[in-house]
C-alpha cells in the first residue's frame, strides 16, 4: 500500500461546529483511515497552553468522527516546512501562505514513519 503526504487546504478555526464540518468532510473526501492532530509541545517536551488545547481538540475529535485520531509532536516542523518552501523558490509571501499546510505535511510524514519504524503485529 503507497500512502503519500501532501499538504491541503489550511482550515481556519472560526467555530468548532465549523472546525468539525471541514475535517469530516476532508476524511470523507481523501477516504481517510485516521486523523492526525499536531501536538505543540514546548521545546523542552514538556506541556504548553497550545499541547493542552490540541489535546482537547483531538478529544473532541474521537468523539465525533468515525475513524481514530492520533496525536504527533510537532515541534520544528514549521522550520522544516519553511526549509522545504525556500528549497521548492517559494517568496516569503508565498511562504508564509504554505507554511501551515506544509508543515502538516511534515506532521503526517512525521507520524507515518514512527508508524513504519514499529513491528508488525499479526
Amino acid at each position: 500500500m503507497r500512502v503519500t503526504a501532501r499538504p491541503v487546504e489550511t482550515i481556519e478555526r472560526r467555530s468548532w461546529k465549523a472546525l468539525l464540518a471541514k475535517v469530516a468532510s476532508l476524511v470523507r473526501d481523501f477516504d481517510a483511515v485516521a486523523v492526525v492532530v499536531g501536538l505543540p509541545l514546548a521545546s523542552d517536551g514538556g506541556e504548553s497552553q497550545m499541547s493542552i488545547e490540541a489535546r482537547s481538540m483531538a478529544r473532541k475529535f474521537t468523539l465525533s468522527l468515525s475513524v481514530p485520531v492520533f496525536l504527533q509532536d510537532e515541534r520544528v516542523t514549521s522550520y522544516e516546512a519553511k526549509r522545504r518552501l525556500w528549497e521548492q523558490g517559494a517568496s516569503l509571501a508565498e511562504t508564509r501562505e504554505r507554511v501551515d499546510s506544509e508543515a502538516a505535511a511534515v506532521i503526517l510524514e512525521d507520524f507515518l514513519s514512527v508508524l513504519d519504524s514499529q513491528p508488525a503485529t499479526e
